[in-house]
């Protein structure tokens, strides 16, 4: 049975082993800078502090994380946020992903949060059909904007409404 709950230190390792073969081997994120215990647990504190939340799926191991935080800085940007979604291969088409981004969701509403953010890679197709079917819409296409593998990668931005606009 998986489980969705808040991520605590003894996870990091876990989280890491996750997340750092997708940034290492793939475009799903335009960054080539693998995480380290200590970044991650700096992330997962200002991140709470902030009143935002890191979330695992587990069921025996993880197999995957969600978070967010502020979309931009400046408090015009205060109840818009982005999220972040990781999933381990073996969590892919189960579920676990929709059950962390609706949680990652309820939790933000809770806090006042009234847009939700994804920005995708534009050849990420699963990403995007993924967030479609969560009922965000593609709001913008930035062509070029990454840079990753020697090549030019497309950000597209997502957006899904929290509250009613």
């Amino acid at each position: 049975m998986t489980v969705i709950r808040p991520a605590v230190p003894a996870d990091i390792p876990a989280i890491m082993a996750v997340w750092n073969p997708l940034i290492r081997d793939t475009t799903v994120t335009f960054s080539s800078e693998e995480k380290t215990a200590e970044g991650l647990a700096a992330m997962i504190a200002e991140r709470r502090a902030a009143g935002r939340e890191f979330l695992v799926a587990e069921d025996g191991e993880i197999l995957g994380l969600c978070s967010y935080a502020q979309f931009r800085a400046g408090n015009g940007y205060a109840r818009t946020m982005e999220h972040t979604i990781i999933l381990a291969p073996q969590a892919w088409g189960r579920g676990i992903g929709r059950a962390l981004v609706t949680a990652i969701e309820a939790h933000a509403a809770a806090g006042g949060a009234h847009v939700m953010v994804a920005g995708v890679t534009g050849e990420n197709a699963a990403g995007l059909a993924f967030h479609r079917a969560l009922g965000y819409a593609e709001v913008g296409r930035m062509p070029a904007t990454g840079f990753k593998f020697g090549r030019w990668l497309d950000l597209v931005l997502m957006q899904k409404y929290l509250s009613p606009p």
